[in-house]
């Protein structure tokens, strides 16, 4: 599937989530920036997880897939952090 970016933001990078601070603990989303090449496997695209530390400019994303726990470094710009019920309130 070749996704395409609408034509105002081709080649633009959203500083916001460039730079975005997360927690440990925080559920987050793998979204891969399309205009940037993803550093991880496309199979994580849309998985979520939860970030256990902060290596460099990278957080470290714990992702359950099927009955093991996986680790991989992923820069900020491909996660999108998740509201859960408890933050909401």
């Amino acid at each position: 599937m070749v996704e395409v970016k609408k034509s105002r933001k081709k080649g633009k990078i959203s500083f916001n989530r460039y730079f975005q601070k997360l927690k440990e603990g925080e559920i987050v989303a793998v979204v891969r920036e399309i205009s940037l090449r993803p550093r991880f496997p496309q199979r994580l695209q849309g998985r979520t997880g939860t970030i256990a530390e902060k290596r460099g400019k990278a957080y470290l994303v714990k992702i359950n897939d099927k009955n093991k726990e996986k680790s991989y470094l992923i820069e900020p710009i491909h996660l999108r952090k998740i509201k859960t019920i408890q933050e909401v309130k």
